[in-house]
């Protein structure tokens, strides 16, 4: 059966139950999701730096890891071609490109240094967000915004600000907002003698950060917290108490990423309480195994869970990017593979019968809610989905893997 075929019976399925697909597939077309650069090099950046530092570990060593900047952009591009809709790249400020023998340190980066990325992202229409590179250098020794050392403390004051530069100059080249997310390794590996004075410098190096001016609004600053690092298991300073109130007293947005917290939490359930008090919450969608561990997303519960939660509470007032790096599969697969299943979580929420289910819960009929929720887990939502693809001319199915076999046959398994 022809896949338009199929979505004309799934239309009507879902009709019966007041859901318009047509309705679904276009406001899907709207949601942008972030992708992250540092997938398609195990966040090893153009620095040179050497080995990762501040937590961050990534995992494996299958084939064909980009190593220069035409590598990573030309692994970016096969992954956009196989993911339906126009989306974004999330960049880490290591990912500079310099002139040779003009590389300047992370306090000194200037525009010009993304200027490629900038020329890539305006000719595939994409737009651009940005990080502060915390990690990996000398002076992110365990501690940076809140180090003892008030010139360590400076100098990343000085990267950050240089960094709220550069994401205005994305926003301003690429005519839509750049968010600019702020996370930090610091923490300490045992029980801390004092958790106020680390905490106290760290405000008050972002309140010195925020003392430049900027656009604020093409560039969203966001602050994101974590449970815990390695290195830092007994306490991380920025945790999620700081960055929550600091955010609500500074005018920023709090950014939740789904692998920072306890296992037993869901961020899906913080969505709707962050929005009561905000215009709106950033997300960074991964998947925690026991820990912060950055697995590749899926399509399970969880990321169902947030999907709905952003379809529920408008996704406009979501921004909305991935955040995994694994090392141990295909690269570029692994990019296509988290941007798709966060996509087809996105559709599952827009094809439930929100209203209906919302007047069940109002009426307190819990168990024809129930039965209602478990019933939808078993719809047509695949043929819906094929209908997507078919219109962003990307495959529908297990199809488009074949073109990541030839891809790494043909241009992965060379990068030797």
């Amino acid at each position: 059966m022809s896949t338009a075929k199929r979505y004309e019976e799934a239309k009507a399925i879902y009709k019966k139950i007041g859901v318009n697909t047509d309705s679904a597939l276009n406001e899907l077309k709207k949601i942008a999701i972030s992708m992250h650069c540092w997938q398609g090099d195990d966040v090893s950046g153009f620095e040179n730096a050497g080995s990762l530092t501040g937590g961050i570990q990534a995992t494996g060593n299958y084939m064909g890891k980009a190593r220069t900047p035409d590598e990573l952009m030309a692994d970016i591009d096969k992954a956009m071609s196989l993911i339906p809709g126009i989306h974004r790249v999330n960049l880490h400020a290591n990912y500079a490109i310099f002139e040779k023998g003009k590389k300047v340190d992370r306090d000194k980066l200037e525009p010009k240094h993304f200027k490629r990325w900038v020329e890539f992202a305006k000719s595939r229409k994409l737009g651009l967000d940005f990080n502060p590179t915390m990690f990996s250098h000398p002076k992110a020794d365990g501690l940076t915004l809140s180090h003892e050392d008030p010139a360590i403390r400076a100098f990343w004051v000085r990267h950050t600000q240089a960094c709220i530069k550069i994401s205005e100059y994305f926003a301003r080249e690429l005519k839509t907002h750049s968010a600019l997310n702020i996370w930090i390794p610091d923490g300490f590996k045992d029980v801390p003698s004092d958790r106020m004075a680390p905490r106290a410098r760290l405000k008050a190096s972002l309140d010195e950060v925020f003392k430049m001016k900027y656009n604020k609004k093409s560039v969203i600053v966001t602050v994101e917290s974590k449970l815990f690092g390695i290195g830092a298991e007994s306490c991380t300073v920025g945790s999620h108490e700081f960055y929550m109130n600091y955010a609500a007293k500074n005018n920023v947005l709090c950014l939740l990423d789904n692998g920072h917290f306890h296992p037993t939490e869901s961020v899906a359930d913080k969505i709707s309480s962050m929005l009561l008090f905000a215009d709106k919450v950033a997300l960074h969608v991964s998947r925690p195994v026991r820990w912060d561990s950055d697995h590749v997303v899926r399509f399970d519960d969880e990321t169902r869970a947030i999907a709905e939660e952003i379809i529920k509470n408008g996704s406009d007032r979501v921004i909305l990017a991935l955040d995994y790096f694994d090392a141990s599969i295909n690269r570029v697969a692994a990019w296509v593979l988290g941007m798709r299943n966060m996509q087809k979580a996105l559709l599952a929420a827009l094809l439930l019968p929100r209203a209906t289910l919302a007047k069940l819960q109002n009426k307190r009929q819990f168990t024809e809610m129930l039965m209602l929720q478990e019933e939808m887990k078993t719809y047509p939502l695949s043929d819906v989905w094929a209908m997507f693809c078919a219109k962003a001319k990307v495959p529908g199915n297990e199809g488009w893997f074949d073109q990541i076999k030839a891809y790494e046959t043909e241009v992965l398994a060379k990068r030797v």
